[in-house]
């Protein structure tokens, strides 16, 4: 494997058959760019027809002939190999930060390979023709920042070459400042004991009074201080925290608003997918589970909901959010997901799921619209039933999950798990 690059280095992603005139002026911009330290550029090829120039650093894989394949097959092919390679670029510390330019199909392939070999916090620049529609497919839940090229890249005119110097600017500016912090703190590894404790904590409107109450809690002493991240459970953002568990990136979770579960269960717009309460439970790392906002199934503006939910409970949680109560039937269904979730847990015995018996959201309370004991304890029992004999503790609690009282608990609860003190 060769060894780190000692100059801020950014991998430049194309099709070189089709844009390499554009690379070749990015490139150039690149190496121009007016920084404290002098920059690195390696040119990655993605073409699908073999493009020979000296400029061109990572040609195509030299095994395979892709224009003899049908497009598909390209694309996968081709996938593979670019995140092939940035994985191992990446792993010997050769890049400091990844800029492609492309259409439809560079910025599938190039995204790709952003996602699935480099982790959250590496610097991602993708300039495309695509970045001014729905860039969620190529995002996902990761860092990519998106740039709109305006005009096509094909052919450089007065336009695109002011975007290409912008691109071009900011993938050497981050390369530097990449390259500086890794320079400061070339390797966390074997240093937990030095650094604070990462914890995950998921956050809905309707939940946030207890996640407040748990920041201050894990925050205000400087001993004991833990860093917080905190995720908004729109479906991405429960994506993210499974993401960063999976990278490593977090040490426990305190996963309050597991409302993302009812969305995928029931049919609701904000949906984490299916893999939603893998990663703790797969890496075994501390967790804590309840059921914030379990109430509710997420949809957008009111006539946007389903006929089949006309005549329930529906909340107007602002112009373009409204929310459908869930009944005592969905509120099984989540139940059964959670618990079924839970027991794949590698490490059953650092997970605590707590229930607020007070209610799960700030319209699930004695006198609010969503109140509803008897629904709600269909979600509580089904819960319990499901993780009976799994060595996963549950406890009922009697406060609302907005309580003070109820957010000390789970924090005391983590610290618990962890085997320390998160409270001074």
């Amino acid at each position: 494997m060769s060894s780190p690059s000692t100059t801020p280095t950014v991998l430049l992603i194309g099709t070189c058959d089709t844009k390499l005139t554009e690379l070749q002026y990015t490139r150039a911009q690149l190496l121009s760019t007016n920084t404290t330290t002098s920059t690195r550029v390696l040119l990655l090829d993605i073409g699908r027809e073999p493009t020979s120039h000296p400029e061109i650093d990572i040609p195509e894989t030299p095994t395979e002939a892709y224009a003899a394949h049908e497009r598909q097959d390209y694309m996968q092919k081709v996938t593979e190999f670019t995140t092939h390679h940035v994985q191992r670029l990446y792993e010997s510390h050769q890049i400091h930060a990844i800029l492609a330019l492309g259409g439809s199909c560079g910025t599938t392939v190039a995204a790709a390979a952003m996602r699935d070999a480099l982790p959250i916090g590496f610097p991602k620049l993708m300039l495309s023709t695509m970045a001014s529609g729905n860039i969620a497919p190529y995002v996902q839940e990761t860092d990519i920042t998106m740039m709109y090229s305006v005009v096509d890249i094909a052919g450089t005119n007065s336009i695109l070459t002011r975007i290409l110097d912008n691109a071009a600017a900011a993938a050497g500016a981050m390369a530097e400042a990449y390259f500086h912090r890794q320079q400061q703190q070339p390797d966390n590894r074997g240093q937990q004991s030095t650094r604070r404790r990462r914890i995950g904590i998921t956050m809905f409107g309707v939940t946030t009074p207890c996640v407040d109450a748990m920041q201050k809690l894990l925050t205000q002493n400087p001993k004991t201080a833990s860093e917080v991240y905190i995720f908004h459970a729109t479906g991405s953002g429960g994506k993210a925290m499974e993401r960063l568990i999976r990278e490593g990136q977090l040490d426990a979770v305190i996963d309050l608003t597991t409302s993302e579960v009812v969305d995928e269960k029931v049919g609701g717009v904000l949906s984490a997918g299916p893999q939603r309460l893998d990663a703790a439970a797969a890496r075994g790392i501390p967790q804590v589970v309840s059921v914030g906002a379990c109430d509710m199934v997420n949809h957008g503006t009111r006539e946007t909901v389903p006929e089949k939910f006309k005549g329930r409970r529906i909340f107007e949680h602002n112009k373009t959010v409204t929310l459908v109560r869930t009944s005592p039937e969905e509120n099984q269904k989540v139940g059964e997901f959670i618990a079924e979730k839970l027991r794949a847990a590698t490490r059953p015995d650092r997970v605590v799921v707590v229930l607020p018996m007070g209610g799960v959201s700030q319209l699930d309370k004695d006198g609010g619209p969503y109140w509803d004991p008897e629904a709600d304890e269909v979600l509580f029992d089904t819960v319990e039933k499901g993780l009976k004999g799994s060595g996963v503790e549950v406890i009922r609690r009697e406060e609302h999950v907005n309580d003070e009282a109820f957010a000390r608990v789970l924090v005391e609860t983590l610290g618990r798990l962890m085997g320390c003190n998160l409270i001074e």
